[in-house]
């Protein structure tokens, strides 16, 4: 899940722990951002292809890009149980190219681990067709005492545990700066609020490339 081609065992280990035992909420945010897809779909950072199950019947294609390499493994043989076609590559959001436009583009659980994710949104908004859409469910800058415990994380050991993961971003600010305009996007707590944890709240929304 970072910008960068990499071999990273221990966070892949850590990920496939965590995405094997998802709360319920989170289940159910991942299958609600992407119902109504349709057409050819890119995904970025696609994890362990925890996405892969929820595809509506409605998508021709997934390209999924995952360049942790452990982690890619284990998204390719969920591509194979897949409702849809997936195909996984290993290419970095930054280095990824099609010559065919995509209907839209998945990020899930993935801005907040790029170094530089108002560059790569600015390239996903380039490779959309117009009136194309960008789905996301991110972590997300909080407000009050948990703000604070995230610019704690981020500047401390959190991004080295979880490959780079920075929970303090405002996400939805740079996704309409590279270009989208959100149409739809509310937030929610998938984990209990009073739980400790810098990464208890998600943003969840629908952009669009202006046609």
């Amino acid at each position: 899940m970072t910008d960068k081609t990499s071999d990273n065992p221990f966070f892949a280990r850590v990920w496939k722990t965590l995405s094997s035992s998802e709360p319920k909420a989170l289940r159910r945010l991942r299958r609600d951002n992407l119902a109504g897809l349709s057409g050819r779909v890119l995904e970025i950072g696609a994890g362990t292809g925890t996405n892969f199950a929820y595809y509506p019947s409605t998508v021709t294609e997934v390209v999924a890009i995952e360049p942790e390499r452990h982690l890619a493994e284990v998204a390719r043989r969920a591509a194979v149980q897949a409702p849809v076609s997936v195909t996984v590559t290993s290419d970095t959001a930054e280095r990824f190219s099609s010559t065919e436009p995509f209907d839209a583009v998945v990020c899930s659980l993935v801005l907040c681990s790029i170094d530089r994710p108002d560059t790569v949104l600015r390239q996903l908004f380039s490779m959309v067709r117009p009136g194309g859409e960008l789905r996301y469910l991110e972590h997300v800058a909080g407000s009050g005492w948990r703000a604070g415990m995230q610019r704690v994380a981020d500047a401390t050991v959190w991004p080295r545990l979880f490959g780079n993961c920075h929970t303090h971003r405002h996400t939805e600010r740079t996704i309409a700066d590279s270009g989208f305009q959100v149409e739809v996007a509310h937030r929610e707590i998938a984990m209990p609020d009073w739980v400790p944890l810098p990464v208890t709240e998600f943003a969840i929304g629908r952009a669009v490339r202006p046609a």
